[in-house]
């Protein structure tokens, strides 16, 4: 069952209602088997014998309550369940209650607002609710806080050159570390931030006096430090590296020194080690975090990508060795099996930062371990260390700060299990670091950062790579960055519209064996579009596939500026038989396989064609001018032409691009054909500008020098019989329809649309189709999140079946009614008309006439969505391409066969 199947049967229960059939009818609404529903309501299943009352099994406790208070019965019954029902639901027949047992979610509506609400119920058709945790408010306020100092640090240094604000980061890591240290008993409690307040001026004026000394100690064993005073004295020794260079910290005044302190007041024991990367983003320019890739994740968006690539399996198998069925010996045995294997497992983060996804994923193995060593009553110590992460990163400061992170959040880990064992090693001095590589991660040997095999050589190799890479697209990458997607993808064929992100997975693809699995937040373009055509076969290569991934969704964090994008998350493996899980609005679907789309189905992928797949006319590009602007007037140019030189209209046609068409302006070209180029060049204006013309011709390349002799002309001079169809490249993604349009042989099209001369008006009806428009989603690139409309891709790969002459006409109808409906608000500009919150309902309706009138040449039954409506297109592009492939064959088969008959 989809979603909008279930909304409909919803929406039928509540329009056709009836009390004694309502709860069989709402299970069979979510897919649930007729057989099981028609047991249940003759008893066989039902395992409550109340009258008004059904109990299945892990699925549901129902009751009809009439005369309680309806909040109070579901409460009860609730606390009273005995048989893992997933659901309980109290109902009136006005009021509906319902509680998700193992979400603890909770339903309280009018039971005729049911439909609004059927995501509530999706579990019974297989479509889980997931699950994250909330955004920790002592996150948000450290970055706010480390934000403010970092700004008023800055007022009193201005110094924007690179190596004061790389000192400027270090120094302010060093603060993050000291704030830390004082609230969780690393150093005596407040001890820094009293130290300074004591032993400073309140005007701040050798305050940076005072740190540069007190970073000094901090680097000094206790054994080697001589005339210290008592209060620097009695700071602990920390090793690891961190105040080991010496670097000058900047100047305080009364205000900087108050916001350090400020900054020192809060809780700094309950931020995640992970806030390093908030901060990091929060001080370093926009420029520089856009080049390095740095974007800093948030806990619940970092647990998207863990919890399906390996906790959740974790946690099933501790899940399988507490089962009541076990033997004590064999209960002991597994969960003895799983802290071995937890202390096998590697995590790498081939982008690193400053170790977001190592810092989350190192806690969550910890609080898994110390509930095994709980459920096992043993005396263990922890044995997760953090020389089994193991990181790349490119920049030197943010590796530093990745090792830091890690330490800190082994220290609160520590304090966890101290809290719950009574016993854990100490922190200091700081003595092993994760394993934190500084390099470029695309041309780095991963073997060698991140060996693949345990030191014993006998366990069998778990390593889960992870991570959020940069992104960057084809035409945003640097000299170097071109250079590293040639090295990382060595001979393979084209690459040129790849994002960045796509070394790492190639590189991981590569890296793949056995339990190997790999997942990133990506640009979701890499599953649109050329670049789908470009990777996935490379991928496909390396005998993986798509075990999870998260569609389409905004993606933002908790840093200062935060950056909001698109981004899917994709989760690789070794290919097998399992089933995939795939994300979706808060929901998760079991399937068979996931396409390199994202969606459900065969990896089938769209190819690029020169020809239309379907019998469909040609699409072209406008035509370029390759003029310098010389062969372009505005209407105020136009007008004065015609003033001057009335005759001269015959030379004269409009010119339409994409924004001229979509929000009309107004523009003109000089149209001069060779037969009327005498008469045209008696006229100065026109004299002038082929004269510009050239000379912009003959200063170019050998291209534009070739078309100097015809000065008069476009490059290309195409143009209509008695019509055309325009084709905008580039529109709004808000548009349900891309606004395509008819012009009549007077126009002119220029290169940055696209056009369809002289073409039957039904097929203006199909590229004003949604059939069309989800196909264009799928397979069109992006600038940015608008649409890019491409004849290789979104054109000449669509499947369009062989129609008849009554189904043609059927859509020139709708075609007729959609450009009277425009033509209604000639007021307004297309970009007006199809925005999706002011289009006119008039033209809404008939654009839903011709949605109807075009899925009726597919098949008579109406598609019911989108996701329904693509699988059926998947299905016929590949119908015809292997048609298609039959055909070749036979008329190679065939040509041989001639050759092999002559004499």
């Amino acid at each position: 069952m989809n979603i909008a199947q279930i909304e409909k049967s919803l929406k039928n229960i509540t329009a056709s209602f009836c009390k004694e059939s309502f709860i069989y009818d709402l299970l069979l609404a979510y897919g649930l088997p007729k057989a099981s529903i028609t047991r249940l309501k003759k008893g066989n299943l039902n395992l409550s014998k109340v009258s008004g009352e059904v109990s299945w099994k892990k699925k549901l406790f129902f009751k009809e309550e009439y005369e309680a208070d309806l909040h109070l019965a579901i409460l009860s019954l609730h606390n009273e369940l005995k048989q893992d029902q997933r659901f309980v639901l109290v109902t009136d027949y006005k009021t509906l209650l319902a509680i998700d047992t193992k979400t603890g979610d909770k339903l309280d509506i009018a039971l005729l607002d049911l439909p609004k609400h059927y995501d509530f119920f999706l579990p019974w058709a297989g479509m889980e609710k997931s699950q994250h945790q909330n955004e920790n408010p002592a996150d948000v306020k450290a970055a706010v806080n480390m934000a403010k100092l970092f700004d008023a640090i800055k007022q009193d240094n201005p110094d924007d050159s690179a190596a004061f604000i790389h000192g400027l980061n270090v120094f302010l890591s060093r603060l993050l570390f000291c704030f830390f240290a004082e609230d969780t008993h690393i150093f005596e409690d407040n001890q820094f931030t009293n130290a300074i307040d004591s032993h400073t001026q309140a005007n701040g004026s050798d305050l940076h006096d005072y740190l540069n000394t007190l970073f000094e100690v901090l680097n000094t064993p206790e054994d080697k430090r001589h005339d210290l005073p008592a209060y620097l004295n009695d700071f602990p020794y920390v090793n690891g590296g961190l105040f080991q260079d010496t670097l000058v910290a900047p100047h305080f005044t009364r205000a900087s020194r108050a916001a350090l302190l400020c900054s020192g007041d809060q809780d700094w024991a309950a931020i995640n080690p992970d806030i390093f990367g908030s901060m990091f983003q929060a001080v370093i320019s926009s420029d520089q975090r856009g080049t390095l890739g740095q974007h800093y994740t948030s806990v619940p968006n970092i647990m998207k990508v863990i919890e399906p690539l390996f906790l959740n399996d974790l946690y099933e198998d501790f899940d399988a060795s507490t089962s009541p069925a076990l033997s004590a010996q064999a209960k002991d045995k597994k969960l003895k099996d799983l802290l071995l294997r937890l202390e096998h497992i590697k995590i790498f983060d081939p982008a690193c930062g400053s170790g977001n996804f190592l810092i989350i994923a190192y806690k969550e193995l910890r609080k898994l371990e110390m509930a095994i060593i709980k459920e096992a009553q043993m005396m263990n110590f922890s044995r997760i260390h953090l020389s089994n992460f193991y990181g790349i990163e490119i920049d030197d400061f943010a590796h530093e700060i990745a090792k830091l992170a890690l330490w800190l959040a082994e220290h609160q880990m520590n304090v966890e299990f101290k809290k719950e064992f009574g016993r854990t090693n100490p922190t200091l001095p700081l003595k092993e670091a994760g394993k934190i590589v500084q390099g470029n991660a695309t041309r780095l040997d991963w073997e060698e950062v991140c060996p693949k095999t345990n030191p014993s050589g006998t366990e069998p190799v778990e390593v889960y790579i992870l991570g959020n890479p940069p992104y960057l697209g084809g035409k945003s990458q640097s000299k170097e960055q071109k250079e590293d997607m040639k090295a990382a993808f060595s001979s393979e064929r084209k690459i040129g519209e790849l994002d960045y992100i796509s070394c790492w997975f190639i590189k991981s693809a590569k890296y793949l064996e056995g339990r190997i699995r790999f997942a990133f937040v990506t640009t979701s373009s890499i599953c649109q579009g050329a670049q789908v055509q470009q990777l996935w076969p490379v991928l496909f290569s390396e005998d993986v596939d798509i075990k999870f991934a998260y569609k389409p969704f905004y993606w933002s964090n908790n840093a200062k500026n935060k950056a909001a994008v698109i981004v899917s998350i994709i989760g690789v493996g070794k290919k097998n038989n399992a089933n995939k899980t795939l994300f979706y609005k808060g929901h998760r679907n079991q399937v068979k396989n996931i396409s390199p789309y994202l969606l459900e189905g065969n990896s089938t992928i769209i190819t690029q064609r020169l020809t239309p797949l379907s019998k469909v006319p040609k699409l072209i590009t406008g035509n370029s001018p390759y003029d310098g602007g010389n062969l372009i007037l505005s209407e105020e140019e136009k007008n004065k032409l015609m003033s001057e030189h009335p005759n001269s209209s015959v030379f004269l046609k409009r010119l339409y691009g994409s924004q001229d068409f979509i929000n009309e302006k107004i523009r003109w070209c000089l149209w001069i054909n060779n037969d009327n180029l005498r008469l045209a060049m008696t006229i100065p204006f026109i004299i002038k500008r082929i004269e510009k013309t050239k000379e912009f011709r003959l200063q170019g390349g050998e291209v534009a020098r070739g078309l100097a002799n015809r000065s008069h002309q476009f490059r290309y001079t195409h143009e209509a019989k008695k019509n055309l169809i325009i084709i905008p490249r580039v529109s709004s993604e808000r548009r349900k329809y891309i606004p395509f349009g008819f012009l009549d042989s007077n126009c002119i099209v220029s290169d940055s649309a696209q056009v369809i001369y002289d073409p039957e008006p039904f097929v203006f009806g199909l590229l004003n189709s949604s059939m069309h428009m989800i196909w264009v989603r799928l397979t069109g690139g992006r600038l940015k999140s608008d649409f890019r409309y491409s004849s290789a891709l979104c054109y000449n790969t669509f499947p369009f079946p062989e129609v008849s002459t009554q189904k043609k006409n059927e859509v020139t109808q709708s075609v007729f009614r959609i450009l009277e409906e425009r033509e209604k608000h000639s007021e307004k500009t297309l970009a007006q008309l199809y925005d999706p919150d002011k289009m006119p309902e008039g033209l809404r309706e008939v654009h839903h006439q011709n949605d109807l009138a075009i899925e009726r040449c597919y098949r008579s039954k109406p598609f019911e969505s989108d996701e329904e409506r693509l699988a059926y297109l998947f299905k016929l592009y590949e119908k015809m391409i292997q048609e298609e492939k039959d055909k070749g064959t036979l008329f190679a088969k065939a040509k041989k066969t001639r050759r092999k008959s002559k004499p």
